[in-house]
């Protein structure tokens, strides 16, 4: 979460950060974590974080998990190389939304998550000469 806001709708916000490390060597030191070494990404990673706080039922935060990485996919070459997170930051209405697993709520996922994509892939692309 240290890295930048890339893009916010009613129920997400989208994390941005960039790794720039040179690639690790090839050959770790012995005693050497993962950590130790740098992490360059070439392209886009994905991650989900769905607490408890705004989904209760584990098959509601795996139905939305689902849905980032779905359309996460669908935007992987707008988005800029580095890791992504998508952050649940706030509950949908259970009165709206009865059903963890309804066409209704994954329909509404799906139109939130690709609108906060849809954000983030404009601001991510480079300027073109």
């Amino acid at each position: 979460m240290a890295g930048t806001v890339q893009a916010r709708s009613h129920h997400f916000v989208l994390h941005f950060c960039s790794f720039d490390a040179a690639p690790p060597p090839q050959s770790p030191a012995p005693g050497s974590t993962v950590f130790d070494k740098g992490l360059a990404l070439e392209r886009p990673a994905v991650g989900a974080l769905v607490p408890k706080r705004w989904a209760k039922r584990a098959v509601t935060r795996n139905t939305i998990k689902r849905q980032i990485y779905h359309v996460s996919l669908l935007f992987e070459t707008q988005l800029a190389p580095g890791a992504h997170v998508v952050r649940l930051r706030s509950a949908f209405d259970t009165k709206q939304f009865p059903s963890a697993t309804s066409v209704p709520l994954r329909a509404a996922l799906r139109q939130e998550l690709i609108g906060l994509f849809g954000q983030a892939g404009h601001t991510a692309l480079p300027a073109s000469p």
